[in-house]
C-alpha cells in the first residue's frame, strides 16, 4: 500500500489530508468551484459549499485559496488560457483567410460544448462579481481575443471582395455572442448534434457577415 506523504497539520483529519495529497488540488477546486459557480450562480455559492463538495476540510481549502474571488479569477484566467491554447494559437497557423475562419468557428463551439471546460461558461456570465483590477485583467484578455477575430473577419471580407455592410468589428462581436450563448439552451442528448451546430453556425455567419 502506497504511504501518503503527509505535511505536520494535525488539526486536520487524516481522511481529507489524504485526499488533499492525493490529487491535486487547485485544479481540482477550480473545476468543482466552476461547476458550483455554473450551477447555483457565483452569488450563491459559499467557500463552505466548494470545501463540502471537495470533501475539503475549510482550512484546507483556505491553505490554496484565500477568497472566492481568487478563485473565480483564477478559474477565468484559466478558461483564457483554454481559449488562447485551443482556438486561438490553433487557427493562426491555418493557411488561408476562410478556412482560419471556419477553423476558428469550430474550435470555439468545441470548447463552449466540453463538459470538462466548465471553466469557459463560468467565464461567460460571472464576470462581473470581480473585484475591478482583476476584471480589468480578465478584460483585457477577451479584448484581445476579440480584436484577433475581428481581424480574421476583416481578412475573408477582403479576400472575398465582400459588399456586407457588417463591419468586422461588429461581425466579431456577433459571432462570439453566438457562440458564447450556446451554453444556456444546448443540450447534448437532444436533436441538435455539436457537429451539426458547428456546421450551421458557420453558414449562418458566413452567408450573413462574409457573404
Amino acid at each position: 500500500m502506497r504511504t501518503v506523504e503527509r505535511k505536520p497539520r494535525s488539526a486536520i483529519p487524516s481522511l481529507v489530508m489524504h485526499r488533499e495529497a492525493t490529487i491535486e488540488p487547485r485544479q481540482e477546486i477550480l473545476r468543482t468551484a466552476a461547476r458550483l459557480f455554473q450551477q447555483r450562480g457565483y452569488d450563491a455559492t459559499s467557500m463552505n459549499d466548494v470545501a463540502a463538495a471537495l470533501k475539503f476540510s475549510k482550512g484546507g481549502l483556505y491553505h490554496h485559496f484565500q477568497s472566492k474571488d481568487e478563485i473565480l479569477y483564477d478559474i477565468m484566467s484559466h478558461a483564457m488560457e483554454i481559449t488562447e491554447e485551443r482556438v486561438i494559437n490553433v487557427a493562426r497557423r491555418v493557411e488561408g483567410a476562410e478556412e482560419r475562419l471556419r477553423t476558428l468557428i469550430r474550435l470555439h463551439i468545441e470548447v463552449v460544448l466540453s463538459v470538462e471546460d466548465r471553466e469557459i461558461t463560468v467565464m461567460l456570465h460571472e464576470n462581473h462579481p470581480l473585484p475591478p483590477a482583476l476584471r480589468r485583467k480578465i478584460n483585457g484578455r477577451k479584448k484581445d481575443y476579440v480584436h484577433f477575430v475581428e481581424n480574421v473577419v476583416a481578412d475573408v471580407q477582403r479576400q472575398r471582395n465582400s459588399s456586407s455592410p457588417v463591419t468586422p468589428r461588429a461581425a466579431a462581436f456577433a459571432l462570439l455572442g453566438m457562440i458564447n450563448w450556446i451554453y444556456q439552451w444546448y443540450k447534448p442528448d437532444g436533436l441538435l448534434t455539436g457537429e451539426a451546430l458547428v456546421r450551421q453556425y458557420t453558414e449562418i455567419f458566413f452567408r450573413g457577415a462574409v457573404g
